[in-house]
């Protein structure tokens, strides 16, 4: 597992995102990068999480900051869930799991007793020089796309 460390270059990145398009790290050179890792679109975790962040986006925006969610979900799966749920957040899908590997968020997980291998809900706060600002492990979802706002604002 990589271990992610505030002050290093974060992995770049080019992935396929909802819409048909894909989405990079480095277009985002300039601005703060807030990336959320989740597990599962339209489960009741990742559907709260995606709408909180969602409904701050315009605050993230004005605070020269972009939210991008990714899952290993496929992008028909993303289009479906920001659809739905009328996510305006950019949703990167990574099934290969290689960026979710290099971000140390692809783990076993234990589950009644059963071990399987997912991702651990983490938010990294990406500053506008591409370098990791803060790291968020084992998100508990409320209050949280808040508390990144703050840290966002805070750079």
């Amino acid at each position: 597992m990589t271990e992610l460390t505030v002050g290093t270059s974060a992995p770049d990145f080019t992935l396929p995102r909802d819409g048909g398009a894909t989405v990079s790290l480095s277009q985002f050179r300039g601005k703060a990068v807030v990336l959320f890792f989740y597990p599962k679109d339209d489960t009741s975790g990742c559907t709260a999480e995606s709408i909180a962040f969602t409904a701050l986006a315009d605050n993230f925006e004005a605070a020269n900051a972009v939210i991008i969610g990714l899952s290993p979900d496929s992008v028909k799966s993303h289009d479906k869930f920001a659809k739905k749920h009328s996510l305006s957040v950019i949703l990167a899908s990574d099934e290969e799991k290689t960026i979710l590997s290099a971000y140390g968020v692809w783990v076993e997980k234990s589950m009644y007793g059963r071990k399987y291998m997912g991702v651990e809900r983490t938010t990294v706060l990406i500053d506008t020089d591409g370098k990791v600002a803060k790291v968020w492990e084992k998100v508990k979802v409320p209050g949280h796309a808040e508390e990144v706002l703050t840290a966002v604002k805070a750079l």
